[in-house]
């Protein structure tokens, strides 16, 4: 009895280290990546300055103070003020706040979404496969953008309405990647043997398919973030985004476009470089969490 034993309670043992193993490879991987470590500090420091930053630089962004409009930065305002006397720094966490939290959120509900339904298709196989897919080609074929801006003409959503657009029109790409990923799982020997003693289907893909793909999960979230953070600041852009007096670094960005002219650099510079480097640093950390979990790079 216990020779049978013994060696099952071995490989039960060894599994888990083999996961530990793997995943400390892929954090020396992703460390050992300068771009990415960049990007993931360049995130943090977003983060800690757009929702920690209020507590300890207060402004008031909801009343008009004419008696202060556009000034120049200075040791009372160190990014200067806006058309309407709000100060810059402390507009540039608020519009931060609202960017990341809105990025975040539909990077993360397009990831849930295309990766449910990537795993279904790939899973399913067959006509459903072939029409679920058609759905998803069709869908990557109209612009986000343009689907965003005419929902945006017809009513302007607030934080939640832009969470659950964004969501909608941005799961596409990462059901695509899901689906190939599971297209190569479901033949392996563990679903096979599941399936072969009666298991469900929903408990191969939730226990065996997509706890195997989530390296390619990870990444793909990665990436719908930043383009979830460039889309807001898009339709921000043309006055199309969240309600006043709320406001986010695209809206910020067109609101100072016309003082830009005047000479009002502060209106403008602070946000355009807040998108570009936060963009920039989820795509450096996604390229880096790719090559961490790729493992045909390892050695």
């Amino acid at each position: 009895m216990s020779a049978v034993i013994q060696p099952d309670m071995g490989r039960a043992k060894a599994a888990p280290a083999r996961e530990a193993s793997g995943a400390r490879l892929a954090v020396r991987r992703f460390l050992r990546n300068k771009l990415a470590v960049v990007g993931l500090a360049v995130v943090v420091f977003f983060f800690l300055f757009c929702f920690a930053g209020p507590l300890v630089y207060s402004t008031d962004q909801t009343h008009t103070m004419l008696q202060q409009v556009n000034l120049a930065p200075s040791g009372a305002h160190w990014l200067g003020t806006d058309a309407v006397g709000h100060d810059e720094l402390g507009r540039l966490m608020y519009g931060g706040k609202v960017s990341l939290t809105v990025g975040v959120a539909a990077g993360v509900l397009a990831t849930v979404i295309g990766t449910l339904w990537g795993a279904a298709a790939g899973y399913a196989g067959g006509w459903i496969d072939a029409v679920m897919m058609r759905v998803v080609d069709a869908g990557i074929a109209i612009p986000a953008l343009f689907i965003l801006l005419v929902v945006s003409a017809i009513a302007t959503p607030g934080l939640t309405g832009l969470v659950v657009i964004l969501g909608l029109v941005s799961w596409l790409v990462p059901s695509r990647l899901v689906r190939a990923e599971t297209l190569t799982l479901k033949n392996r020997d563990y679903v096979l043997t599941l399936r072969a003693t009666g298991g469900t289907h929903a408990r191969a893909i939730l226990r065996h398919i997509l706890p195997n793909s989530v390296s390619t999960i990870i990444v793909a979230a990665t990436f719908q973030v930043a383009d979830a953070i460039l889309l807001v600041a898009y339709v921000s852009y043309l006055g199309m985004g969240v309600r006043p007096p709320q406001t986010d670094w695209g809206g910020m960005l067109s609101a100072g476009l016309t003082a830009a002219y005047s000479g009002y650099w502060w209106l403008i510079l602070p946000p355009g470089l807040a998108i570009i480097l936060v963009v920039w640093a989820f795509n450096a950390i996604g390229d880096g969490l790719r090559d961490a979990f790729d493992v045909r790079g390892r050695g």
